[in-house]
């Protein structure tokens, strides 16, 4: 295990990713039962993913900050605690202020989830391998959402919403376990990891030296979070998330009650039927990420070989979110869906990825938490307009995430420039 340990770190990684998605899944796909019991609305429904994604914006930047500051170890253990204990407290909630309480705890703690992992990533792997191991990361988060449905509809069955959501929040701290008795620390300090490791490490491309933010015992350069805003590249890398994002969110928050609406599904017909699109996604996690590594491989450059992948991925969901809402067959329906989250999946992992493309792994985890942040706030956005734009069907917000397809793929080509190790500005202007 010594010599894959990267591998043990990004699949422990995983695993708590499916976690994370049973977890916020669940309100999801017990609402139509959850609603009627407490006298919940629709409009319940979009403010409680309102506060939840709120609290999410605000856990990016701070868990973004706080991995960069802790490190990776304890920054997972953190979030993932507290996570499982917010999701547990659901079973006390019994009305829509209480749900708002824990769904707010619930997301400044999950948050903490994405910007590890890709701090995690640009620390233990080269970038010939950091989009794989970003889509195995992700691929967990599809993984997440595939059983959740399933299970949350035989917990339900079982044990009714309150037992499920306390059964669930056991999960997070089973994992605890296995991930501090493997994880000691990061590469550079691991005393049991295997050459190999510190040779992937040793590896990666550095910043050149410059004066300003550079660390003096690496000659890295460590910018603080308005160096970051001051560069082209990390304002491509924020708006692409933020018109890219909510498409996910679009189908992990809204895609039950999108089959409930839509087919008249109850509980266990949602369960049926609500994981077939995320199939398509941990195929497109893994896909995405191999086919850059690929490219790179093949004697493209980082920049060439993301910008492809991300502009596949794209070419894919814009089509199938345009004839998602023609179809009228429940299956064929979810499986045009999947083709959806295959192609956002092939996309957002290389986009997330970027981060460690361009800057030293000190400043990757506060990069991915803005990108995040910026992901919320365009998700929020959409999360407001559903209500009003699904009165009588799903089509006019289906058509509105495609327009968005086009104006993140202009944020990677036009905005953010070459994706290499960036110079401090200060370097760039002596050069000139």
């Amino acid at each position: 295990m010594k010599k894959n340990l990267r591998w043990v770190i990004i699949g422990l990684i995983a695993v708590a990713t499916v976690i994370n998605y049973i977890d916020r899944n669940a309100l999801a796909v017990m609402w139509p039962e959850i609603a009627p019991e407490i006298g919940a609305t629709k409009e319940d429904y979009a403010a409680l993913v309102t506060i939840f994604m709120v609290f999410y914006a605000i856990g990016q930047f701070v868990f973004g900050k706080l991995f960069d500051a802790i490190g990776v170890r304890l920054g997972f253990a953190l979030s993932i605690g507290a996570w499982s204990i917010s999701i547990a407290l659901h079973a006390m909630a019994n009305s829509i202020l209480s749900f708002s309480i824990f769904r707010a705890m619930l997301g400044i703690s999950e948050a903490g989830a994405w910007p590890g992992a890709v701090k995690a990533n640009a620390e233990w792997f080269p970038p010939t391998e950091r989009a794989f191991a970003q889509g195995i990361f992700n691929a967990g988060a599809s993984v997440g959402a595939i059983v959740s449905a399933p299970l949350i509809a035989l917990l339900f069955l079982s044990l009714g919403w309150k037992g499920t959501f306390l059964l669930i929040g056991v999960l997070g701290f089973i994992w605890l376990l296995p991930w501090l008795i493997i994880y000691k620390a990061g590469p550079n300090r691991e005393g049991w990891a295997a050459a190999a490791e510190q040779a992937l490490e040793n590896s990666k491309v550095q910043p050149v030296e410059a004066p300003v933010g550079v660390t003096p015992a690496t000659g890295a350069y460590v910018p603080t979070v308005r160096q970051l805003l001051s560069h082209r590249e990390s304002w491509g890398l924020i708006l692409s998330r933020f018109f890219l994002d909510p498409i996910w969110w679009l189908f992990v928050s809204w895609l039950p009650l999108y089959l409930a609406e839509t087919f008249g599904f109850d509980i266990k017909q949602i369960g049926i039927f609500a994981w077939v699109p995320f199939v398509g996604a941990a195929i497109g996690s893994l896909f995405g990420g191999w086919l850059s590594g690929w490219l790179i491989k093949s004697g493209r450059g980082v920049d060439i070989a993301r910008k492809l992948s991300i502009t596949l991925g794209g070419l894919i969901m814009a089509p199938c979110l345009i004839a998602a809402p023609q179809i009228t067959d429940p299956t064929l329906a979810v499986i045009v869906i999947a083709g959806v989250l295959f192609g956002f999946q092939v996309a957002i992992g290389n986009i997330q990825t970027i981060p460690g493309d361009m800057f030293d792994g000190r400043s990757v985890g506060s990069l991915a938490g803005i990108g995040g942040m910026a992901a919320v706030a365009g998700t929020l956005i959409t999360t407001w307009l559903v209500p009003a734009m699904t009165k009588v069907s799903y089509g006019p917000i289906f058509i509105l995430v495609a327009a968005l397809v086009p104006l993140s793929l202009l944020s990677i080509w036009l905005v953010m420039g070459r994706i290499a190790p960036v110079q401090p500005k200060s370097s760039i202007n002596k050069d000139s």
